[in-house]
C-alpha cells in the first residue's frame, strides 16, 4: 500500500465540507471539518492567489490542515480570505481592512452557529493571510468568542533581495518572471502534481497589491505590538520571500512587547508554502502542539480564577 493510500484510509472519516454563508449581503465560502465536541476551533487563512484548499491539499490528505486537526479533535474552519471564493465578485466589500475584519468575523461566526467551540479560536495563518489573522487578534469583535493564540508564516519584515526585485512588478493580474522560483523552489519539497498549481486562485485579490506594501514596515509592526495572546511564528528552512536568519528573527519577537508567549518555530524540509510541502504534516502537527498548550493554558487558568 503507497503512502497516499495510507493516509488516505486514516482521514477517510474526516472529509471536510464546503460551505457559503451570507455576512452582510455578501457570500463567504470555507472549508469547514467538524467534530462533535472540539478541544477549540482552528480558523485558518490561506496566502495569495490560493483558496482555501490549500489547508486540504487534493489527492494528499496527509498533508491536509482540516483532516488531522479534526483527527485529533478540534474543528478547522479553512476560510476562502475576503475577495476569494465566493466573495471575488464584490470588490466594494472588501477594500477595507475593517471591512474584511467583519467578514471574517462574520462567516467564522455563522459557520458555527450555536456549535461548541471548545476553549476558543485559535487563528492560522499563512503569507498574506497573517495581514487578516493579525488585524483580528486585535480586534474586539474576536474578543467574545476566546481568542486563544495565534500561528503565522511565510511573512516577516524584510523582503530577501531576490525577492525584492521580483515582487516590484508583481501585481493581482500579473505575476513576474522568477515568482514562481521563490514560492514554490526546491521543487523536490513539494509533491510533483502540488507544483501543477491545483490549488492556485487564478488571481489574486485587487486591494492585496497595496496591502503586502504598507505589511513590513508598518501594518505588521503596529498590529504585533497590540497582540495580548500566545503566538507561534514558523519559518521554513528554504524561505525564499522573507529574511529568517537570527537578526530577521529577533527583529519579529522585538514586536510582540504584550504578548505571554513568543515561539520561534523552524520546519525542516519546507519551502515558503509549508502547507503544500512533502513536511506538511509534521508542520501542522508542531501547530497544533502549540494550539493544545494554548488550550490547556486557558483551562488552568479558568480552574484557577474559579478555585479563588
Amino acid at each position: 500500500m503507497s503512502g497516499t493510500d495510507r493516509g488516505s484510509k486514516v482521514a477517510a472519516g474526516a472529509a471536510p465540507r464546503p460551505r457559503v454563508v451570507l455576512v452582510d449581503g455578501v457570500p463567504m465560502s470555507a472549508l469547514v471539518a467538524e467534530v462533535p465536541d472540539p478541544r477549540a476551533v482552528v480558523v485558518a487563512f490561506h496566502g495569495g492567489a490560493s483558496t482555501a484548499a490549500y489547508f486540504d491539499c487534493p489527492g494528499h490528505p496527509r498533508l491536509s490542515l482540516l483532516r488531522v486537526g479534526a483527527a485529533l479533535g478540534y474543528t478547522v474552519v479553512a476560510l476562502d480570505r475576503p475577495g476569494y471564493g465566493a466573495s471575488a465578485p464584490y470588490p466594494d466589500a472588501i477594500e477595507r481592512p475593517e471591512q474584511r475584519v467583519v467578514l471574517a468575523d462574520g462567516a467564522v461566526d455563522k459557520i458555527l452557529g450555536a456549535k461548541p467551540r471548545g476553549a476558543g479560536l485559535f487563528l492560522f495563518a499563512h503569507s498574506n493571510g497573517c495581514e487578516l489573522a493579525m488585524r483580528m487578534a486585535v480586534d474586539e469583535r474576536t474578543e467574545p468568542a476566546g481568542l486563544l493564540g495565534v500561528e503565522m508564516a511565510g511573512t516577516g519584515l524584510h523582503y530577501a533581495d531576490a525577492a525584492k526585485e521580483i515582487l516590484k512588478s508583481a501585481t493581482a493580474t500579473h505575476r513576474p518572471p522568477g515568482l514562481r522560483e521563490l514560492l514554490w523552489q526546491p521543487a523536490h519539497l513539494y509533491p510533483p502534481d502540488v507544483l501543477t498549481g491545483i490549488t492556485n486562485s487564478s488571481t489574486g485579490a485587487p486591494y492585496e497589491a497595496a496591502m503586502v506594501k504598507d505589511w513590513p514596515q508598518r501594518d505588521f509592526p503596529a498590529l504585533a505590538a497590540k497582540v495580548t495572546v500566545p503566538v507561534q511564528f514558523s519559518f521554513a528552512d528554504h524561505e525564499r520571500v522573507w529574511k529568517s536568519d537570527p537578526d530577521a528573527l529577533a527583529e519579529i519577537a522585538a514586536m510582540f512587547t504584550a504578548v505571554p508567549r513568543f515561539v520561534i518555530n523552524e520546519q525542516v524540509g519546507a519551502g515558503h508554502n509549508l502547507s503544500l510541502s512533502v513536511s506538511a504534516a509534521a508542520y501542522h502537527l508542531k501547530v497544533l502542539s502549540f494550539v493544545e498548550d494554548c488550550v490547556v493554558a486557558r483551562q488552568s487558568a479558568t480552574t484557577k480564577l474559579e478555585a479563588g
